[in-house]
């Protein structure tokens, strides 16, 4: 067939365009499996040029192959791990096998492409095989979970990059913010006074710990089970190998890698991707919560919350001239949901392994390295296009104060509970603010309403009243 070169397997013969980097493995699982409609992760195969690369090392280090084969393997290897070969595989996503139609796709790409290098053609594998050669000493049940451990770390090191300058612009607007008095609200109800920065520092705090939890999850995900081949015995795979590879991986990387004690348990179990799923779902949750806040704070605004205004960043409405949406906030809130399933899939796939290996990697793989990035652009766009441009509204927030009965939880410690109990009830029936009732009622002056209502005041932790001993004295 003109243009083509035909392929042989187990099951057969197949035409295979002359020059596709892709071998007859590659065009079988690219027939049977379609269902996700979308290809392997970018992030999977480039993880896969270090381990197929630290693997080569290896066997030549062992004397399993000679120069120009390694040096040719060596230089596909680093294209594919630089993403230069990403239009060469072509398997869906989701996958049976384990992830075999992955791990062969990346077999053939780095064989061919390493026939290429030494001027030879694609297929032809006498030269370079993609399972004799590339493959040696491996299997996809220690590769293919190795190299999704080294995707989800490099993964997650940008992830936490992402959180850190979030972290940072919600720091910001706390010191921004600090001295706008708001009505704090609890069950959305008017409750007690405080301040839009002690908004943005809770939030910068919360944050902090879902940085901290992620920077964490290297230690879950370091160790590897690559050299223990098929279910963890090493079958196959000289001693030296299985020592030695796991090494080369490490200095590869730059990552803190170490070959799992027990390699059986580290290919029969994968808990620790349900782990990190986990840890991720709870930086989900709090991004979904911090952007339903800001969503709610900016509502309206002339018919609503309206305490504070984010940065306009596109036009709301085909219908309603001058309408702008909180679209950050509620894209971000729409990348947590996907996040919350991801998890919920990952939880399954992981608790259905069976025996010696589990199956279901490939579905691990997608919704795991998927929730980093939904995270990682999430937390992104949530700093860069909204948070950084947020101000506050500080005549509605006074108004607010003004208005709302929370303010009299501020008087309470200086004109008792039944006064300002009383007073609440009077500003109603009058229909005026607190304060011109507190003044009405010769309760507070302006200068005194004004100190109890002041920034300082509602940032200040605990009311400054002394606690009293047993004999009713003050004591400091």
């Amino acid at each position: 067939m003109k243009n083509q070169r035909v392929e042989k397997d187990m099951i057969g013969e197949m035409a295979i365009p002359e020059n596709a980097l892709y071998g007859i493995h590659s065009a079988r699982a690219a027939a049977n499996f379609a269902a996700a409609g979308r290809p392997v992760a970018p992030e999977l195969i480039h993880a896969f040029g270090f381990v197929k690369l630290a693997c080569a090392i290896t066997n030549h280090d062992l004397g399993f192959i000679d120069d120009p084969t390694f040096q040719a393997i060596q230089q596909a290897c680093e294209e594919l791990a630089e993403g230069e070969l990403d239009e060469h595989f072509v398997t869906d996503a989701l996958q049976g096998g384990a992830g075999t139609s992955t791990n062969m796709n990346v077999n053939e790409v780095i064989a061919n492409r390493a026939l290429q290098i030494l001027g030879k053609n694609p297929g032809d594998y006498d030269a370079i095989h993609p399972i004799e050669t590339v493959n040696l000493h491996q299997s996809t049940n220690d590769t293919y979970p190795t190299a999704l451990k080294v995707a989800a770390i490099f993964a997650i090191k940008e992830l936490e990059k992402k959180l850190v300058a979030l972290i940072e612009t919600f720091q910001k607007k706390e010191k921004e913010l600090a001295s706008v008095v708001k009505v704090g609200r609890t069950q959305t109800r008017d409750a007690v006074l405080t301040t839009l920065g002690r908004e943005m520092g809770a939030y910068a705090e919360a944050i902090g710990r879902d940085r901290w939890r992620v920077f964490k999850c290297e230690e879950r995900l370091r160790v590897v089970n690559l050299g223990g081949t098929a279910i963890g015995t090493g079958l196959g795979a000289p001693r030296q190998f299985i020592f030695k590879a796991t090494e080369n991986l490490r200095k590869l990387t730059g990552i803190g890698l170490a070959r799992a004690e027990n390699l059986v348990e580290a290919t029969q179990n994968n808990d620790e991707f349900a782990e990190v799923a986990g840890i991720l779902n709870a930086c989900a949750s709090n991004l979904m919560k911090i952007a339903g806040d800001i969503r709610f704070l900016s509502s309206g605004p002339e018919a609503g919350i309206g305490e504070i205004n984010l940065p306009p960043v596109q036009a709301g409405s085909s219908i309603m001239p001058g309408k702008v949406n909180p679209v950050i906030p509620e894209m971000v809130t729409q990348c947590a949901i996907a996040c919350f399933a991801n998890c919920q899939a990952v939880t399954q796939a992981v608790s259905m392994g069976s025996l010696e290996l589990n199956p279901f990697l490939p579905l691990v793989a997608d919704k795991l390295l998927d929730t980093i990035a939904l995270l990682t652009n999430a937390a992104s766009a949530l700093a860069k296009l909204c948070v950084e441009g947020i101000t506050a509204n500080a005549d509605t927030c006074e108004a607010h104060v003004h208005a709302s009965t929370a303010t009299i939880t501020a008087l309470a410690a200086e004109i008792g509970y039944e006064h300002a109990q009383k007073l609440a009830e009077f500003a109603r029936s009058k229909k005026i603010s607190i304060k011109k009732a507190a003044i009405e009622k010769g309760l507070l002056s302006e200068k005194e309403f004004d100190a109890l209502t002041s920034p300082a005041a509602v940032n200040k932790l605990g009311s400054g009243k002394h606690n009293k001993t047993g004999d009713g004295n003050p004591k400091c």
